[in-house]
């Protein structure tokens, strides 16, 4: 058990070193571009369990992001009607439903509190995640790849076309998400630094479950699986299962990262489930090792971070997709994991034994 902790206490270590550095060089406002590459983070973590330890490959994460922001957005913005009694108080008393201010100057009106709608919106997700994995899930490499990649367009596409989604211009006016009193994810300048905190928080939840998931049965039967399909189920794995799980572990833990980056936000647009920014966190995956929690989280820290700060400029996409390639010619295991670019170009350059 210590040692799965040492991984959470490196990532708690790093944190408060960071933020303890951009305050002291007057750089604190980097802590919001920081707490977004948080959120990212969750995102790539759990699609490193899914692609790294069960070899199942996803370009349509995005989407999942999309429907758990979405989902908490349209919730606790939607008017359903001004407070009164009956159900609707029970369910206030229940703290279901809150009073929100009418945005057009009416009568108050009542929307879902924002805890409730966090877990309608994860709660949607993974009901999405096994209709879909179910039947995907036998389809195997690129299949698997279109067939995720169909998923990320046709989330994209109804949140643009969907007039209560926003269209175009998304959901905005997104209320902040109470963690404790006085404590709230939100873009206040004042909650700056524990924002930065909650998000990072998260990551180190996010890995120390990931951790205790693959050091159990459970991650030996997905290496199993990724090794070889019909070896693990000749041994008694149910491959199907695992595989289903995983992948609505993983679906789960990117709409909770896009209801918490809503609320930061305070607000969402079609552009989080675009199939470019799947293709970013496949990127990110496969930059820190794939089935490498500990690389994966590095590298989404520093390459979200670089991306969100406009490093790239115009060729942000552009910077992203070559980077995808580059690693798969050169460090297939990623650049942390298996000796980077350098071992990979030494075992290419490395003659076999016996050749002239």
């Amino acid at each position: 058990m210590k040692r799965r902790l040492v991984p959470v206490a490196a990532l708690a270590a790093a944190t408060i070193a960071v933020d303890a550095l951009a305050r002291a060089t007057g750089n604190a406002f980097l802590l919001t571009q920081l707490t977004m590459a948080g959120y990212a983070t969750v995102v790539a973590a759990g699609l490193s369990l899914l692609m790294g330890y069960a070899g199942q490959i996803s370009l349509g994460h995005a989407g999942f992001f999309a429907i758990g922001g979405y989902a908490a957005a349209a919730l606790t913005t939607a008017g359903l009607g001004p407070p009164r009694g009956g159900g609707a108080s029970a369910l206030a008393t229940l703290h279901v439903l809150v009073p929100r201010a009418d945005p057009f100057g009416g009568a108050d009106v009542w929307s879902v509190h924002p805890w409730a709608a966090l877990a309608a919106a994860v709660l949607l997700a993974l009901a999405i995640a096994v209709v879909l994995g179910v039947p995907i899930l036998k389809l195997r490499g690129h299949y698997l790849a279109m067939a995720t990649l169909g998923f990320g367009t046709i989330v994209q596409s109804v949140v643009v076309g969907t007039e209560w989604l926003g269209g175009a211009d998304g959901l905005s006016g997104v209320p902040p998400l109470p963690i404790l009193p006085g404590i709230a994810v939100s873009g206040a300048a004042a909650d700056r630094v524990v924002n930065y905190y909650v998000a990072w928080g998260l990551v180190a939840l996010a890995v120390l479950f990931l951790d205790n998931l693959v050091s159990s049965r459970v991650g030996r039967a997905l290496r199993a699986i990724h090794g070889s399909e019909e070896a693990a189920g000749t041994m008694g794995v149910d491959v199907a299962r695992y595989k289903l799980g995983t992948f609505v572990i993983s679906a789960g833990m990117a709409a909770v990262a896009g209801a918490f980056l809503t609320h930061f936000n305070g607000s969402i647009g079609p552009s989080e489930a675009s199939v470019m920014r799947s293709i970013r966190y496949v990127a990110v995956v496969a930059v820190g090792g794939m089935g490498s929690l500990t690389g994966t989280v590095a590298t989404s820290g520093v390459l979200t971070f670089l991306s969100l700060r406009g490093t790239f400029g115009s060729l942000d996409d552009a910077v992203f997709g070559a980077i995808l390639i580059a690693v798969m010619l050169f460090a297939p295991e990623g650049v942390l994991r298996g000796g980077g670019v350098a071992s990979a170009l030494l075992r290419r350059g490395r003659r076999p034994e016996g050749a002239a």
